[in-house]
């Protein structure tokens, strides 16, 4: 196509492309950003002052530039974000040479994959509430190129607006019939994946306490019965046995420990969590689970493992016991992890340990936590740093700490009494919705507690957080802390109107994660079955999403004649039945004749016809243009096109 456009066309492009790029401005690094919105306005003025285009020779330098900065800003990792960086300089640059309908339309499609990239980041509902604008007025833009002649705004707004609105029943058919399949199309770039966060697998004095600052969901939890107490709610992630330096590690996978057993007791408890991406293997359950989802395992200590790293949205059911009864054997290798610490470190907490020698096991625990509730130990988000012998400057020095400071010192002293122990992370409560009535479990409730082994009861839950700070445990971090300024607002209890404000959003968006993101392959044919009263096949899906497609574009269709029917003027129906009679001898009004010039090109290709021809034309004229109805004059024309005939 050779067709060049207007000015008005121009702007309307670079209007658009602005709207899109503004959606991507927390995507990009500034100098994308700035580069394309220079791009641009480099284009206006080629066109304003009408400056020649520029050559291959300056434009060739330009992309070896952003080429280059895109490889420097992203070290040569060629993942989504360097991909949108590309995508959205080299449309840019492509306006540069922007002359011609077909240059118009490459641009314009270029847009659309730059909306799509929308859902690369995120699928929330506001992301795709942001994509409706540029969607809008990308085929708007695409409706005026399309139209070569330029329009107002109002009817391209409209016009738009209106194909917009027929595609919906097309993509919801789309999106309840088309078959899916388990697992993504193709693969996300690794660095789409970086700036999630959560709990790790492992763990170091303040690393907890960081994660309390962050109000992000971790996961959502809707329980099929009564919801257990807040006290209860320990929500079991990496275990953690091996002591490196400061830090705390999960024990290797190929170290070969046998599972322990677990003996459930009491009523089951039944729930379904919609877990938040991570980034890594651990899935969230409630202590103490027995049946996990089908795809996942659980380690030989209980935690949750998933078959690759969670990097969508995920939901499961799962069933734990509160009352239970683990490892009630402790074989050599366990014990020997258990009780492992070092050498030369933390001298005064061993001596503290040894002074209970003739205590027994539970006594140890007991004198432990006897020590943080009557000492003058502080639960704190703002703890100090601790020296070289972190768990003796914490015991006798600062004794201001989070639940990693007591979860620690309390298994060290464990073991160095003699008591096999081990720490476990996860989360501890959740905040009720009651829009919904489920749990919301918050990055700020991550916790970690303790487990010791004791003879003829295995495995024990112990917190001694809950010994220096029962509210922590019993209503949560918010009532447990002095310092709720450092918490973010939504744990806050002196924001009650955001946090409503929260919740109901919040409840809206849970209902998209279930039936919009959550609506898998699984969930797709247990909604269909449940609506028809039977299995589906493949075939079948087929077959009834193309039904359904035929279906509603005839629909559409009809509604859309008979609109346009309707919407013509009684003058207009008249002149289409005379337009019919003339489409007999090939005569036809073309795109840029009115229907007096009409009339007189027909009335020389029919002579005999000359005298009613001239007389229909002119009465139509005179009724499309007159500003009041002329009841005499429209029926004089309905005569005359009733008489008319070709001979």
């Amino acid at each position: 196509m050779t067709v060049k456009l207007s000015t008005q066309h121009l702007h309307w492009l670079l209007l658009t492309l602005a709207v899109v790029l503004a959606t991507h401005a927390l995507n990009l690094p500034i100098w994308v950003i700035a580069a394309s919105a220079g791009l641009g306005v480099w284009r206006y003025l080629l066109d304003k002052k009408q400056w020649p285009m520029p050559k291959i020779w300056l434009l060739l330098p330009i992309n070896i530039l952003i080429c280059l900065g895109i490889l420097l800003t992203f070290k040569g990792s060629f993942g989504r974000d360097a991909s949108l960086a590309l995508l959205v300089v080299m449309t840019s640059l492509k306006l540069l040479e922007t002359k011609t309908l077909r240059d118009y339309l490459l641009v314009i499609i270029l847009a659309y994959f730059m909306v799509g990239n929308l859902f690369m980041f995120n699928q929330t509902i506001a992301t795709f509430a942001l994509s409706v604008p540029p969607l809008l007025l990308l085929t708007a833009t695409l409706v005026n190129v399309s139209l070569k002649k330029p329009q107002n705004l109002k009817f391209l707004l409209t016009l738009s607006g209106k194909l917009l609105l027929q595609a919906v029943p097309v993509m919801l058919i789309l999106f309840v019939l088309f078959p899916r399949i388990p697992g993504p199309l193709w693969s996300i770039p690794q660095d789409a994946y970086s700036g999630m966060s959560g709990l790790g697998d492992s763990l170091q004095f303040g690393k907890i306490s960081q994660l309390t600052k962050n109000s992000a969901v971790a996961f959502r939890v809707q329980f099929k019965g009564q919801i257990p107490a807040q006290n209860l709610l320990y929500w079991r992630g990496p275990v953690l046995w091996h002591q490196d330096e400061n830090s705390w590690l999960m024990p290797s996978k190929n170290i070969g420990l046998i599972a322990e057993t677990l003996e459930s007791s009491g009523a089951a408890i039944d729930y379904t969590i919609t877990l938040e991406p991570h980034n890594r293997l651990w899935l969230l359950l409630l202590d103490m689970p027995t049946q996990i989802p089908n795809e996942a395992k659980l380690t030989h200590d209980y935690s949750a493992i998933a078959a690759s790293p969670v990097r969508t949205r995920i939901r499961y059911e799962a069933t734990s016991f509160s009352s239970y009864k683990l490892g009630e054997v402790l074989n050599e290798r366990e014990k020997t992890m258990s009780l492992q610490i070092h050498d030369n470190e933390n001298p005064r907490t061993i001596k503290l340990a040894q002074s209970w020698q003739g205590l027994s096991p539970t006594d140890k625990v007991n004198s432990a936590l006897q020590m943080f509730r009557t000492q003058t130990f502080i639960y704190t988000l703002n703890p100090p740093r601790l020296g070289k012998d972190g768990v003796d400057d914490f015991l006798f020095n600062t004794k201001r700490g989070f639940c990693e400071h007591y979860a620690t010192s309390f298994v060290y002293l464990m073991r160095a009494a003699g008591v096999p122990a081990r720490i476990v992370t996860g989360y501890q409560g959740g905040e009720l919705n009651p829009n919904g009535n489920y749990l919301i479990v918050r990055q700020s409730d991550a916790h970690a507690w303790a487990e010791v082994w004791l003879d003829g009861r295995g495995w024990v839950r112990v917190d001694p957080t809950a010994a220096v700070s029962p509210e922590r445990v019993e209503q949560g971090i918010a009532e447990a802390i002095d310092e709720t300024d450092l918490l973010p607002m939504m744990a806050r209890p002196d924001f009650p109107l955001l946090r409503k404000a929260f919740l109901n959003w919040d409840s809206v968006n849970n209902g998209w994660n279930q039936w919009v993101l959550g609506y898998d392959d699984k969930t797709q044919m247990e909604f269909l079955k449940k609506l028809s009263g039977k299995d589906f096949s493949l075939m079948d899906l087929v077959l009834w999403m193309s039904a359904a497609i035929v279906m509603v574009m005839t629909i559409t269709f009809l509604v859309l004649l008979k609109t346009n029917q309707r919407k013509q003027s009684p003058a207009q129906q008249l002149y289409s039945q005379y337009l019919n009679k003339l489409q007999r001898a090939n005569l036809q009004p073309r795109s840029f004749e009115g229907a007096l010039d009409f009339g007189r090109r027909a009335a020389l290709a029919l002579p005999n016809e000359q005298a009613a021809i001239l007389a229909i034309a002119e009465r139509y004229n005179l009724l499309e243009y007159s500003q009041t109805p002329n009841a005499l004059l429209l029926q004089e024309l309905a005569q005359l096109i009733k008489q008319f005939t070709l001979k």
